[in-house]
Parts: structure tokens; C-alpha cells; sequence
């Protein structure tokens, strides 16, 4: 329940302001990318400037995204380490308490002797 009243706090506010957004920067503008002969038409995109506002933004979620994946590498191949390690432990500890408790008949029979 609270996180549906947490989303609804965040992303109405959010759909508002990006339809304001949508709705003032409606003008088609032309992107140049080729910076010595502007006219060139080959590397010139016309739409409206929110959608390039919408790519901008989206490139830069994706490349902050990507540069957050990279630089924690070394805290995940960590933790796949430790799995493994967690793992074999785990296993080793089994195999001891079954060895402990096989053994355990033979000891009493050996100390009764």
C-alpha cells in the first residue's frame, strides 16, 4: 500500500512535468552533426526538441547506468568468491558431521572394549 502512495507521490508529479515539457518544446528543430556544413542533410535530424530532450536524458541514464555496472566489477566478482567459498564450506561442514556421526558408533565400540 505505501509503496503505491510512494509511486504515485513520485511519477505523478514526474508525468506532469514531462507532459508540460512535451507540450512547450513542440517546435520541430533541426540537429547539425556535422559541424563545418550545417545544410548537409545527411547528418541533420529534424523533430520535435522534446524528443531530443527525451534522448539526452535517456543517454544519460544508460551511460551513468553503465559507468555505476563497471566501476562496482570488483564488489560483485567479490561476492561470487564468497558464494563460492560459502558454498564449499558449507558442503565441508556436511561432510564432516556425517563423518562424525558414522564414527561416532565405532568410537563407542572401540571405548567399551
Amino acid at each position: 500500500m505505501s509503496k503505491k502512495i510512494v509511486n504515485l507521490l513520485v511519477l505523478l508529479p514526474l508525468a506532469i512535468i514531462l507532459i508540460i515539457l512535451c507540450v512547450a518544446n513542440r517546435q520541430n528543430v533541426t540537429l547539425a552533426l556535422n559541424p563545418f556544413q550545417p545544410a548537409d542533410s545527411i547528418l541533420s535530424f529534424s523533430a520535435p526538441f522534446f524528443v531530443f530532450i527525451f534522448l539526452a536524458v535517456l543517454f544519460g541514464i544508460l551511460l551513468g547506468s553503465t559507468a555505476t555496472w563497471i566501476s562496482q566489477g570488483k564488489h560483485r566478482k567479490r561476492a561470487r568468491i564468497e558464494a563460492r567459498e560459502a558454498i564449499r564450506w558449507h558442503e565441508e561442514a556436511t561432510k564432516a558431521a556425517a563423518n562424525s556421526q558414522t564414527s561416532t558408533p565405532l568410537s563407542r565400540q572401540l571405548a567399551s572394549k
